[in-house]
């Protein structure tokens, strides 16, 4: 039996705390904060609730394996879970309304030919079709096993280009997912749809590779669902399951240092001082936060933070920089929520130029911090039919979110550039929910700085999902390090972030730890 010492208690470290316990392993768990779940979180007020994280998850085979890896209980018998349907309402600026059925392809088809255009949901499927050859593709080497040596493969793009018309037919394929729209949807509503799916996971269309609509097409084709209670019943649950499989769990110990011993990882040093021996150690934290752990002196150095066969520690960068931050606008609205109401709606931005330009940059070379951030983003709107959310029937829980730069060209710091930014979400989600504004009754606001402060990622930002292409620069650190006995798990590691991906990324590490370097995933 050999001793674990896990770093964080976010949903990947947990995942990979549970398999091990299974497997045999003593395993304990030092989370610098007072709670578990890491960027999944819950606020609860006067009856209300709401999820501060996730808000739908996907590929829930993920935590259907884990469950029946780790317990009796399956993963619904834990958790009550259901399908979301409609999977999202679309609100364009002309007006136009779609509501995209969950896990149907033909239903999808119909309701763009009926919302759109004859024609359209057609030439929608043929994109999602091209976007299955790249799930078929990368799945297991992307999703499903460890980085291997030769990583540098998964930057090449394996998005299938249909081949062009006439004089340059033979030109090169689309380069990124902007191209792809522009090339084969260029109806500017189609195009902005999916572009919204690159957003929501924190990308910046214009640089992600075309690889990236396997985003929409893994949410069109395995559903999204919802837990009755919120993300956050998950984390619950998962805690729980660690917790029945003996995990130890310490709350408010910051871990400081990473003890070496004969050129290994041997344990941890804590905040007082106190050393936890160990015979590896997981880091389910931010790989950012490594290199003062292993005697480094900033956060970005490669030499000291030492990932394994994978890329550099900055890579993953979601449109040039770190990734994006979310902000989160919790209200709590007086009056019944109607039977219509999507569980779903995304408002789009009139002017995603503006948008765009406001969370990644547009490339002038001016900061951030100098330009005015989008008047109208696109906001996601939740508005979940689960009585646990709610005081009564009288009152609902409604949740906005928005993308946006961790730091510019708003201040977080600034109280009132915050609660402006508030004001310009729930004018835009009216067009979602008429009268919200004079229905509220209180709301709760949270910054990338309430994210940094709760899961101590730099700046705030949200981790992606890995995706193949751009040379390898949506990748994520390998989850086996050049120092043995180091794992890596995790939304800042591979493969990326999301709910889905951080429990993929535990299973990869449990499976590196108990069968070694060779293991390659479940068969």
């Amino acid at each position: 039996m050999a001793r674990i010492a896990v770093i964080g208690a976010g949903m990947g470290a947990m995942a990979a705390a549970a398999r091990l316990a299974v497997a045999g392993h003593r395993v304990a768990v030092y989370e610098r904060g007072d709670t578990h779940g890491g960027g999944v979180r819950r606020l609860a007020r006067d009856g209300f609730a709401f999820d501060t994280g996730p808000g739908l998850l996907h590929l829930p085979a993920v935590y259907r394996d884990l469950f029946v890896k780790t317990g009796k209980e399956s993963l619904e018998q834990s958790v009550e879970l259901s399908q979301v349907d409609p999977a999202s309402r679309h609100l364009f600026p002309d007006g136009t309304v779609l509501s995209l059925p969950n896990a149907s392809r033909a239903g999808v088809v119909q309701a763009l030919d009926g919302a759109v255009g004859a024609g359209m949901g057609e030439r929608w499927s043929d994109l999602v079709n091209r976007a299955r050859e790249v799930w078929d593709a990368t799945r297991r080497p992307l999703l499903e096993e460890p980085l291997r040596p030769d990583w540098r493969v998964l930057g090449r793009d394996p998005y299938p280009a249909p081949r062009r018309r006439g004089l340059f037919r033979r030109g090169a394929g689309p380069a990124t997912l902007a191209d792809v729209g522009k090339r084969e949807l260029r109806d500017p509503r189609l195009v902005a749809l999916l572009e919204s799916y690159a957003l929501a996971y924190g990308f910046d269309p214009r640089r992600a590779p075309a690889s990236a609509t396997a985003l929409p097409y893994l949410e069109q084709t395995f559903g999204s669902w919802y837990v009755r209670g919120g993300m956050r019943t998950l984390a619950d649950a998962l805690y729980e399951r660690c917790r029945a499989r003996k995990v130890e769990f310490s709350f408010g110990s910051e871990v400081t240092r990473i003890v070496e011993k004969d050129g290994r990882a041997a344990g941890v040093e804590l905040a007082d001082g106190a050393v936890a021996a160990a015979d590896s150690v997981v880091c389910g934290v931010d790989p950012a936060l490594l290199a003062p752990m292993l005697g480094g002196t900033g956060p970005w150095e490669e030499e000291d933070v030492r990932p394994g066969a994978g890329p550099k520690p900055n890579a993953g960068a979601a449109g040039g920089g770190r990734g994006v931050g979310r902000f989160t606008v919790c209200l709590a609205v007086r009056g019944a929520r109607p039977e219509s109401a999507a569980h779903r709606t995304v408002v789009h931005a009139p002017d995603r130029t503006a948008e765009l330009a406001g969370v990644f940059g547009d490339g002038d070379g001016r900061p951030r911090g100098t330009r005015t951030p989008c008047e109208r983003p696109t906001v996601t709107v939740l508005r979940p039919d689960d009585p646990t959310t709610r005081p009564d029937d009288g009152h609902e829980a409604v949740t906005l979110t928005a993308a946006v730069a961790p730091h510019g060209p708003v201040d977080w710091r600034d109280a009132e550039a915050v609660e402006r930014y508030a004001d310009r979400l729930a004018a835009v989600a009216e067009a979602a929910v008429p009268g919200l504004r004079d229905r509220t009754l209180w709301r709760a606001v949270r910054t990338p700085l309430d994210t940094a402060a709760e899961t101590g990622a730099v700046d705030g930002a949200v981790p992606g999902p890995v995706l193949a292409g751009g040379d390898g620069e949506f990748l994520r650190p390998a989850n086996a390090t050049r120092l043995p006995g180091l794992y890596l798990a995790g939304g800042w590691s591979h493969p990326g972030g999301g709910l889905a991906h951080a429990g993929m990324s535990g299973a990869m590490v449990a499976g590196l730890i108990v069968d070694g370097a060779d293991w390659r995933g479940s068969q």
